[in-house]
C-alpha cells in the first residue's frame, strides 16, 4: 500500500484546505466566516487542523465499524445527528 502525504494550506482566498502533497487540487476546503475569523483571533488553522484531524480519525474508525460487520448487517437504517 503506498504512502500518501497530506498538507494543510491556506488558499488565496483564505479558504484552508486539505491536497496531497505536490497537488494543487484541495480535497476539502474549510471556510471560516468573517465573525468566526475575528472570534479565533488567528488561531483558524490550527481548529482546521483539528477538524480535518478528527475527520481522518472517524474515516478510520467507520472503515474498522464497517470490517466487522457481519452479512446483512450493512442493510440497516442509519440515523445521522
Amino acid at each position: 500500500m503506498a504512502f500518501t502525504e497530506y498538507e494543510l494550506v491556506v488558499l488565496d482566498n483564505g479558504e484552508v484546505a486539505l491536497q496531497r502533497a505536490g497537488s494543487n487540487e484541495p480535497l476539502v476546503r474549510i471556510n471560516f466566516s468573517p465573525a468566526v475569523l475575528e472570534y479565533l483571533g488567528g488561531k483558524h488553522v490550527q481548529v482546521a487542523k483539528s477538524m480535518v484531524d478528527a475527520g481522518i480519525k472517524t474515516v478510520f474508525e467507520a472503515n474498522d465499524d464497517q470490517s466487522s460487520l457481519s452479512v446483512g448487517e450493512d442493510d440497516k437504517r442509519q440515523t445521522l445527528h
